[in-house]
């Protein structure tokens, strides 16, 4: 499944970088258009995956490239978890995130579009708005 990892930076950077307050806003973590099975997916360790915002592609990636592999991933988990049918494990996204470009970091603003897919899984569109209390 696809998974769009939002971050709200203002939210993670006002503590020192405390990193769930950023990642649980309403809206945040679009998971779709679908949910393929392992039998779909020939090699989950060779997915080319990839994002764009306003038609630039700023991240392009392969999830052979990920820190760690899936199995491991869920087993490291599970020592300290339970696991259940239906739970989602994301693994975090490819090089290119905003925070990290230089010289300086850019962020999303109202009215950007982001896209992002996985080659054979699909591709997500999300429009960004302002937060509005």
């Amino acid at each position: 499944v696809l998974h769009n990892d939002y971050s709200e930076r203002a939210f993670q950077l006002e503590r020192n970088g405390q990193w769930v307050k950023g990642k649980s806003c309403d809206t945040f973590a679009p998971l779709g258009p679908f949910i393929a099975t392992q039998d779909e997916i020939a090699d989950v360790h060779n997915l080319r995956l990839w994002l764009k915002v306003n038609g630039e592609t700023l991240q392009d990636g392969n999830t052979s490239n990920l820190i760690f592999n899936i199995p491991f991933v869920v087993s490291y988990i599970s020592q300290f978890m339970t696991l259940l049918p239906g739970d989602v494990i994301t693994t975090g996204t490819p090089a290119g995130v905003g925070l990290g470009q230089k010289p300086e970091p850019w962020y999303l603003k109202e009215g950007d579009v982001v896209e992002l897919g996985i080659d054979g899984l699909g591709s997500s569109k999300q429009h960004v708005k302002s937060y509005h209390a």
